[in-house]
């Protein structure tokens, strides 16, 4: 049933960070129905193939530019704990759909709202996608190899690191803050805000003279000949991320390097030296050859696996983390829960519209 089961969340379809905010909240117990446009819950049902962040809530379809629709709209919000959307700053308001509005319908609704660069400042009205809103917080200009150019981390780090993960946090703190107030608030996630907060260790450093202002040339960036990637024999690759001075040594051991005089680990005029030697012994190995000398050591070195083989990894695998689901590859539920597990709503069969509606109170 999961942590959430008894929470009711309408959430409006979208792209991006806001349907896997709503995938989280169904995958953890939450009583979700999507509103979609129009002719959404037939498509829904017509077995085509649809995006996986969207599956496994209840579709319901309608016209907000009409009466019947809104009053819809109005029905299911009046009776849910959480409404979830990531359009653009107004578009709901324009709908007579926004916080006040909904507010004087359910003084006790938690309405969350994602995008990228938030609802107010001035680009919030502008477009955008992903690496953009991590362009203008140092965030993608730290990302890359030295003397390259930023590297995108694919829409990792700002529709669903910045975003989603803060609107599900914003969401559950505003849902534990209304158990003593009585009263919803306004959840205001964006994305250039979320991912700006997750370089903070990286200002920390950077403010006690620990970290330059140059991609590549720092510990955690691939600056350091212990903390990056290597190819192998085989042209596959191992992770190495040896940072203490034990998992270092056991690496050393490793790759055989333990009684060869080599530089000091942190001094970063022999990083060049020290990333030449490293590059030189893992080149003499394939990557499954490497992850069975390092498998069950403290040496931080895994091999880097594709995503087809991801599922089939033994630790991935034995954890759930993605399963073979009809032919394609599906994650499990994150994080667990021992008393309360939640599911994996998107691998179930779509939900019934009409229960789901009588469920909530609104049935024909």
């Amino acid at each position: 049933m999961g942590p959430l089961n008894g929470i009711r969340v309408v959430e409006f379809t979208g792209i991006g960070p806001a349907p896997m905010a709503g995938m989280l909240l169904a995958d953890m117990g939450a009583d979700v129905i999507r509103i979609d446009r129009p002719g959404a819950v037939e498509a829904a049902h017509s077995g085509a193939p649809g995006p996986h962040m969207t599956e496994g809530r209840a579709v319901v379809g309608a016209d907000l530019k009409s009466e019947e629709g809104l009053a819809l709209a109005r029905d299911l919000i009046s009776r849910a704990d959480v409404l979830l959307e990531g359009f653009r700053p107004g578009v709901l308001e324009r709908r007579g759909l926004g916080p006040d509005d909904c507010r004087a319908l359910n003084p006790r609704l938690v309405y969350a709202r994602v995008t990228g660069w938030g609802q107010e400042g001035p680009l919030a009205h502008t477009a955008g996608h992903d690496m953009n809103y991590v362009s203008v917080n140092g965030a993608l200009h730290s990302i890359g190899r030295a003397g390259g150019p930023p590297v995108p981390p694919i829409n990792l780090l700002g529709d669903f690191a910045g975003g989603t993960m803060f609107t599900v946090t914003g969401i559950l703190a505003a849902l534990v803050e209304r158990q003593g107030s009585g009263r919803g608030q306004v959840v205001d996630a964006a994305m250039v805000d979320g991912s700006a907060l997750l370089m903070s260790m990286v200002h920390e450093d950077r403010a006690r003279g620990e970290w330059r202002d140059e991609r590549g040339t720092n510990y955690l960036d691939t600056g350091a000949p212990w903390y990056d990637v290597y190819a192998c024999a085989d042209d596959r690759h191992v992770s190495v991320g040896c940072i203490e001075p034990q998992f270092y040594a056991a690496f050393l051991k490793g790759i055989g390097l333990a009684d060869e005089e080599l530089p000091d680990q942190w001094d970063t005029r022999a990083w060049p030296r020290l990333r030449a030697r490293f590059a030189e012994v893992l080149r003499t190995r394939t990557r499954d050859e490497w992850g069975a000398v390092f498998e069950g050591t403290d040496a931080c070195v895994m091999p880097i696996v594709s995503l087809e083989e991801a599922p089939d990894h033994p630790h991935v695998r034995a954890r759930g983390a993605l399963v073979r689901e009809g032919g394609r590859i599906v994650s499990g539920p994150a994080p667990r829960f021992d008393r309360t597990p939640g599911g994996v709503t998107r691998a179930r069969p779509l939900p019934d519209t009409d229960a789901a509606l009588e469920r909530w109170g609104l049935g024909h």
